[in-house]
């Protein structure tokens, strides 16, 4: 009998569709993959601005988590949006009692908007908690440097941001780089290689798009997905690299909303007209 590749998603929803839960599960079935979702907050949010937050009680997340892997069970885990330090408990004290191991924290603080989405006291929950269950964590260049207390200007900056994430997490930790200005999109990725870590830089060719809502999310649950499928970790990224080129790419010629629009996950189930 065939089994699906089974992919969890615990993460705020995005009633404007192109980030959080529904960036997740559209990605998710974009590559073949059977989604699930967690819910940790509702937002009522538009290409433009998150206009509110209404967060789910952090009982109420745990009870969505049992109901998911008591039944379904799961392949991987792509962890998003979570709000407060209460959620962060529960969310790392269930995945350590299902013994999830293929985790993927992508630790989103703001919105493309410039919306605050994680609250100051969670960030301390965060690095303790779910940092060290990670597989791999996938910052940008700010919370990169929310999460080590430090200024990234360049280069060198990033690597040594790496480094103090790594320390803290011992498997793997991606830097994503699009908030650098210039032609290239330079993603710094390390690896538990060595006992010190081993640093790969990803670069690739920046896409002119204003349709980058919802990157992140759609980047780390294409990474969640391929690590699913048996992929080792840094093959995964590769993969989940190329899958939001191609998102971003395709997209960048519609039209949706005032502000940022999404990009296309479906890019390979359907075509332009």
């Amino acid at each position: 009998m065939e089994k699906y590749r089974r992919l969890l998603t615990i993460a705020g929803s995005d009633s404007g569709g192109g980030a959080g839960i529904q960036a997740d599960l559209k990605t998710f079935s974009a590559l073949g993959c059977y989604g699930m979702s967690v819910i940790t907050a509702l937002t009522a949010q538009n290409t433009r601005a998150v206009l509110g937050i209404f967060p789910v009680n952090a009982d109420f997340v745990g009870l969505q988590i049992d109901a998911v892997l008591q039944d379904i069970g799961v392949d991987a885990v792509k962890i998003g949006m979570l709000n407060s330090p209460e959620v962060i408990h529960t969310i790392a004290e269930k995945l350590k009692f299902y013994n999830v191991k293929k985790i993927v924290l992508d630790p989103v603080m703001v919105a493309k908007s410039g919306d605050k989405l994680l609250q100051d006291e969670a960030i301390s929950a965060l690095k303790a908690e779910l940092i060290p269950l990670a597989q791999l964590i996938t910052p940008n260049l700010p919370e990169a440097e929310v999460l080590t207390q430090s200024k990234i200007k360049n280069i060198e900056d990033v690597e040594a941001a790496a480094k103090k994430l790594f320390a803290k997490n011992q498997q793997a930790v991606l830097i994503k780089g699009g908030h650098f200005t210039g032609n290239e999109s330079s993603d710094c990725l390390i690896l538990n290689n060595k006992r010190e870590g081993e640093i790969f830089w990803l670069n690739s060719a920046r896409i002119d798009s204003k349709n980058t809502h919802g990157t992140g999310c759609t980047l780390s649950s294409a990474i969640a997905a391929f690590l699913a499928q048996g992929q080792e970790v840094k093959a995964a990224v590769i993969s989940g690299k190329n899958y939001i080129k191609k998102a971003i790419a395709q997209g960048a010629d519609y039209q949706l909303g005032k502000g940022n629009g999404p990009v296309h996950h479906f890019f390979d189930l359907w075509k332009k007209k």
